[in-house]
C-alpha cells in the first residue's frame, strides 16, 4: 500500500477514465510549501557541514587560541566526520519526504531516523532561544549549550550560526516529516482517546508505561535538583563551570522527563477520554526521543571528553543518563506497539472490501 502526494479527486481510478481501465500514474508533484520546506531543510546544513570540512582542511575558523579542539586528534577527526554524516543524513530525510521513492520507504527505515533527529535536535530548539532571552535578561554570561570547559572552546558566533542552523532543520525537517505521516498515516491517530478499542495486550502495554514513567522519576528528580543548584553527583569540572546556560539545560531536560511521563501514562490510562489521541501521541514522541538520543548522546559527548580526573562523569551521572535512555526506550517500544495494533485492526475491515480505494 502507498500513499498518493499529488493532488486529485477521491474517486477510484477506474471511474475517472470511464472504461474500467486504470490509468496511467500522473506525474509525481508537491505542493510549494513542500518544496521550500525541502530547500530550507537542505540549506540549514550547510553552515554545520561547512564548518566542519574546514576545520578538517585545518582551518582555525572560530576556533580560539588555547581551546581543546587544537588538540583534538584522531578522536575528534573521527568525532567530525561522524557528525557530517549526520547532519547529511537530514538532507536524505528531506528528500525522502518529498520525492516518490520515499513513498515506498519501509515505515521503520523512515520512522527510526526521524525519532533520532527528534532526540537530537528538541533541547536545542527548545534550550537554546531560552539561553539568549535569559541572557538578554541579564540572567548571567553563560556559555551556549554544550560548552562544559573554563577553557575557551569556540567563539561565541559559532554557536550562534551553528544552532540557529539546527533550529531551522528540526523546523523544517518536522514540518515535512508532520505532512508526509498525515498523508501516510493519519488514520492510524485519529480520534479521541475514548474511541480506542480495548485491546488484549492491554495489561502489558499499562504495565511498560508504568514501568516507563517510573524510569523517568530518576532522571526528573535528578535534573530538578541540578536546576536548582544542587552539585550532586555532578563531576567537579562541571559543578564550577555552571552558569544560566546549563541552568536552563537541565530545566528542559526535566521538562521532557515530565512530558514522557504525562504522554505514556495518558495513552496508557485513557483517562481523559475526550482528548484528541494526537496529544499523548507527540508527548510521547518528543520525550521519548529526547530522553534516549539526548541521554546517549550526553553519556557519549561525557566519555569522549573525560581527559581529566575533574573531567570524569560521575558514577550517578552515567546511571541518570542510563535510566534516561532505558525510559525513552520503554515509551518507544510501546508506541511502536501501539501503532502495530491499529494497523492490524484497520486492516481487517480493507482486506473484507477489496474493491474501496485505500490509502496507508
Amino acid at each position: 500500500m502507498t500513499a498518493n502526494l499529488h493532488t486529485g479527486t477521491g474517486a477510484p481510478p477506474e471511474e475517472r477514465t470511464g472504461t474500467g481501465v486504470p490509468p496511467e500514474d500522473p506525474p509525481y508533484r508537491i505542493g510549494r510549501a513542500r518544496s521550500v520546506l525541502r530547500v530550507v531543510a537542505i540549506a540549514s546544513c550547510l553552515p554545520y557541514v561547512g564548518l566542519k570540512t574546514a576545520w578538517a582542511a585545518g582551518s582555525r575558523l572560530g576556533i580560539p587560541d588555547g581551546s581543546p579542539l587544537l588538540d583534538g586528534g584522531t578522536a575528534l577527526a573521527v568525532a567530525n566526520g561522524a557528525t557530517v554524516l549526520m547532519d547529511g543524513a537530514v538532507v536524505v530525510l528531506a528528500l525522502l519526504l518529498t520525492r516518490p521513492w520515499g513513498l515506498r520507504v519501509p515505515a521503520w527505515l523512515l520512522v527510526l531516523p526521524m525519532w533520532v533527529a527528534s532526540g537530537l535536535l528538541l533541547p536545542i530548539m527548545t534550550a537554546f532561544p531560552v539561553q539568549l532571552v535569559v541572557r538578554i535578561l541579564g540572567g548571567g554570561a553563560g556559555r551556549p549549550v554544550g560548552e562544559g570547559s573554563s577553557e575557551p572552546f569556540l567563539d561565541p558566533w559559532v554557536f550562534g550560526v551553528v544552532y540557529g542552523g539546527f533550529i531551522v532543520q528540526g523546523l523544517a525537517l518536522g514540518s515535512l516529516f508532520a505532512l508526509y505521516a498525515g498523508e501516510r498515516w493519519g488514520d492510524l491517530w485519529r480520534g479521541r482517546l475514548r474511541d480506542l478499542p480495548e485491546s488484549p495486550t492491554a495489561p502489558a502495554l499499562r504495565a511498560t508505561a508504568v514501568a516507563a514513567a517510573s524510569a523517568a522519576l530518576v532522571p526528573g528528580v535528578t535534573h530538578l535538583l541540578w536546576a536548582t543548584g544542587s552539585t550532586a553527583g555532578l563531576e567537579p569540572a562541571r559543578a564550577a563551570d555552571r552558569t544560566s546556560d546549563f541552568y536552563v539545560l537541565e530545566a528542559v531536560s526535566l521538562l521532557f522527563a515530565v512530558v514522557t511521563t504525562v504522554g505514556v501514562l495518558l495513552l496508557a490510562f485513557r483517562r481523559t477520554g475526550g482528548l484528541s489521541l494526537r496529544l499523548p501521541l507527540v508527548l510521547a514522541w518528543c520525550g521519548s526521543a529526547q530522553m534516549a538520543c539526548w541521554g546517549g548522546w550526553m553519556s557519549l559527548a561525557g566519555l569522549m571528553g573525560a581527559g581529566e580526573a575533574a573531567d570524569r562523569p560521575t558514577p550517578a551521572t552515567m546511571v541518570t543518563y542510563a535510566v534516561q535512555m532505558l525510559a525513552g526506550a520503554l515509551v518507544v517500544t510501546l508506541g511502536a506497539y501501539f501503532f502495530a495494533e491499529r494497523a492490524a485492526a484497520r486492516s481487517v475491515p480493507a482486506r473484507d472490501a477489496p474493491h474501496e480505494s485505500r490509502r496507508s
